[in-house]
């Protein structure tokens, strides 16, 4: 597995499933942060879907937002995940069948079955950290 650091210096495209269009949420603080750090973030959240929120627009799936992404040859490189935890095998297994590149679960977000089927079909995983905490450390 990567470390933390590589993962986000290899990386360009952040699926962020679940979403909120409020700015005060975490989620939208957290996307609004890596856009500003130079990221793509892509939407995906079924409440809002073809909506748009901080200027992208929202897919329902990620199957969805991989194969949006698919026409200008895009990847999803991280899938972050703002879900209960019990919520995450299902969005590991999508993230799976996207080639998504690493599940991460936000601060206080653990499944370890999710994990594992994450690792064993090859992604990085990342439980229980913040990727705005993780990502502003290593700015130093």
């Amino acid at each position: 597995m990567r470390s933390i650091s590589h993962i986000l210096s290899d990386s360009k495209t952040i699926a962020i499933v679940g979403l909120s269009n409020k700015p005060d949420r975490a989620s939208n603080e957290v996307a609004a942060y890596l856009q500003g750090a130079g990221y793509r973030i892509v939407p995906v959240n079924p409440s809002y879907a073809g909506d748009t929120i901080l200027g992208e627009t929202v897919y329902a799936t990620l199957q969805e937002a991989a194969d949006a992404l698919a026409t200008g040859g895009q990847p999803i490189d991280i899938v972050d995940c703002f879900r209960k935890s019990e919520d995450i095998p299902p969005i590991a297994r999508e993230a799976i069948a996207v080639r998504a590149g690493c599940l991460w679960m936000q601060l206080d977000i653990e499944n370890q079955a999710a994990a594992d089927l994450a690792r064993a079909a090859g992604l990085d995983v990342v439980q229980n950290h913040c990727i705005k905490i993780e990502h502003r450390s290593l700015q130093g």
